[in-house]
């Protein structure tokens, strides 16, 4: 049984990490190394960016590897946290309430429906491809691999091993992202999403939530330009 598990578990890891370097890869060269979120104006930068790194490498790339995964036994698509339209609708309701919870404690600079949507919808495309990289691909291969150490014990290393690639991966971002302080914040803001994404077992919940944690620092972004 080792002999035979030991090639499925460097497959399931050779697909995840290298699913990961390679958005970490084309966020740096098309985002952090040209600051394309610094130059509002650089429409086409931001568009190659968005488009590459988070639609075709983070969405696109995290369902081909879920999907590999799957077939090979590895990982499920209900752990990797695809269970159903009815579970899905009850987990965006929760992570929409919840995340705008957070909202308002972070100190809500707006709560004009206007602002609030626009930035929620810029926020969106990175947010998805976040959740799908770092915990329906990263987290839940984590916890698949690590099973034999008992159910809550692979849950909690999975959840720290997931937010950990989160923070990191914001290393290959424009500045202030890129800084030792964001990075560990934004780690600890990733065991936030850990907990409701391995509570709720529900990528679209998680991004739903995910997505609110985000949003603070983009319409202050927005105030600070007019």
């Amino acid at each position: 049984m080792r002999a035979a598990a030991a090639p499925s578990t460097r497959r399931a890891l050779t697909l995840a990490i290298g699913l990961y370097l390679l958005w970490v890869l084309a966020t740096y060269l098309l985002e952090g190394r040209i600051h394309t979120l610094l130059r509002p104006e650089a429409m086409g930068a931001r568009l190659s960016y968005a488009l590459i790194a988070n639609v075709l490498i983070g969405i696109g790339g995290s369902a081909l590897v879920i999907r590999l995964l799957s077939r090979d036994g590895t990982v499920s698509a209900e752990q990797a946290g695809f269970r159903g339209f009815a579970h899905a609708a009850i987990a965006v309701a929760i992570g929409v309430v919840v995340g705008f919870a957070f909202y308002a404690l972070q100190g809500a600079p707006t709560w004009n429906p206007v602002v609030l949507i626009n930035a929620y919808s810029q926020v969106l495309v990175g947010s998805i491809a976040e959740v799908l990289v770092c915990w329906a691909v990263i987290g839940s291969v984590s916890q698949a691999l690590l099973e034999d150490r008992g159910r809550w014990v692979s849950v909690i290393i999975a959840a720290v091993i997931a937010s950990i690639f989160f923070g990191v991966y914001h290393f290959a971002h424009s500045p202030p992202f890129d800084t030792v302080p964001m990075v560990v914040f934004l780690t600890v803001v990733g065991l936030v999403t850990s907990l409701f994404f391995f509570v709720s077992r529900d990528v679209y919940g998680t991004i739903a939530f995910h997505n609110f944690l985000g949003i603070l620092g983009v319409i202050r972004a927005l105030d600070a330009s007019g």
